[in-house]
């Protein structure tokens, strides 16, 4: 469990991971030495996993963001699984239940790329691609407060 000001911190990291404990002490009305604790007992329990930094795939020629569901052949998963971890273009897979194994989120130079990249798969597994337009709600956490059912 978290509290309030567990709560106001981990929100304020998930904003800008790169505050300082002396902008998240004045955030929190902690001491930056209570803040350092906190976060380190976070880390500790496993609340906090990590810091880390959002790049522009664009930045580095990756003009389009695909969401592909991914159907292994029979006999096929794990060579499935094996070859989304091998292309460095998948920034995202899961394992989800129903009719699709993975649903995988894929960045590509150009829609040439993404025939490639996909024909490379398709000799294991049937997809199904969509081309991201826009991302109206970018990666957040869920609510924090618990909920009463």
């Amino acid at each position: 469990m978290t509290d309030d000001i567990d709560q106001i911190l981990i929100s304020a990291l998930m904003e800008d991971s790169r505050r300082s404990l002396k902008a998240l002490a004045n955030l929190s009305g902690l001491s930056s030495p209570s803040v350092a604790e906190r976060l380190r007992r976070l880390e500790e329990r496993g609340v906090l996993k990590g810091y880390t930094v959002e790049v522009d795939p664009k930045s580095f020629g990756y003009q389009l963001q695909a969401i592909v569901r991914i159907r292994p052949l029979p006999g096929q998963l794990q060579e499935v699984e094996r070859q989304i971890q091998a292309i460095g273009e998948f920034t995202e897979c899961d394992k989800v239940t129903g009719e699709d194994c993975f649903i995988a989120r894929l960045h590509v130079r150009s829609m040439e790329q993404l025939d490639v990249l996909l024909d490379k798969l398709n000799v294991h597994a049937e997809t199904n691609t969509a081309i991201v337009k826009k991302t109206p709600v970018k990666r957040r956490l869920p609510p924090m407060e618990p909920t009463n059912p």
